[in-house]
């Protein structure tokens, strides 16, 4: 690690090293006070609870050096992907993203490939809290289009899964406007930009009988989607239309196979 770090914060390093001390599978006390031998951090207080042992041992070796290169080695070593390969996907994705919540407040994030890159700073408790909503990172997990988060970063922020799917709805309206230069909205949108006889928008070379059931069939996708998630959340009190997070995960997750479609589609009047 070549670039000198500037010393962690006395509050950020606590949260580091509490959010290091809860990783209850593929870190063990064992494994930590053996990573930090690795990293050549004393570890002056090896029998002590994980997050007061990396506390003590990382406020001693950053006051010996004046700077935090140690302690972000002991991050990458300690959090390196391929030490949770045994585990769900998800499980390394909510790891990244609660140690990325404290980070963020000295503009460091860890990557999925166990390297670091600078952000922006975080100023806020509700900048910092966007990196470890459940929902967040299990669309993360699933590698979702970059456009659902485009579209309602705010409400996944607070983990509010009714207005998450309204703004994701919109979103692929909003995609769809924009693309085929329309003004509609809803199942309206989707005949206009979508026609079977004379599209605006095709997703395919709409030339053989198979790219046409396709396109149509997409078209079908759309109205259903808008007409069962659009029309109700905008036209519906949240108190009257639950939406758990299991479902707001599968129905953005079908927003990002729309978007993904739109990718590839192209104007052709």
């Amino acid at each position: 690690m070549a670039k000198i770090f500037n010393k962690i914060p006395p509050n950020v390093l606590e949260s580091i090293c509490r959010t290091i001390g809860d990783i209850s599978e593929g870190l063990s006390g064992t494994d930590i006070n053996r990573y930090l031998q690795e990293c050549g951090i004393p570890n002056p207080t090896p029998d002590n609870t994980k997050w007061k042992r990396l506390a003590n041992a990382f406020e001693q070796i950053q006051h010996l050096t004046k700077n935090s290169n140690d302690i972000l080695k002991f991050i990458q070593v300690a959090l390196h992907p391929s030490r949770f390969l045994k585990f769900d996907k998800s499980h390394y994705i909510s790891i990244l993203l609660s140690i990325n919540q404290p980070l963020s407040f000295v503009g460091i994030e860890l990557t999925e490939q166990g390297k670091f890159r600078g952000i922006t700073e975080s100023k806020t408790i509700a900048e910092a809290q966007l990196r470890a909503t459940n929902l967040y990172s299990k669309l993360k997990a699933r590698e979702v289009h970059p456009d659902i988060f485009k579209y309602c970063k705010s409400e996944l922020l607070v983990n509010n899964y009714f207005h998450a799917v309204f703004e994701t709805t919109k979103g692929v309206a909003d995609r769809i406007r924009y693309t085929a230069n329309l003004n509609s909205d809803g199942g309206k949108l989707v005949a206009e930009a979508f026609n079977s006889t004379a599209p605006i928008l095709i997703i395919n070379n709409f030339t053989t009988e198979t790219d046409i059931s396709e396109h149509k069939g997409f078209a079908n996708l759309l109205i259903g989607f808008f007409g069962m998630f659009r029309n109700t959340t905008a036209h519906t009190p949240k108190i009257d239309w639950p939406m758990s997070e299991q479902d707001a995960l599968e129905i953005m997750t079908i927003a990002s196979l729309f978007h993904r479609k739109l990718d590839k589609s192209h104007k052709i009047r």
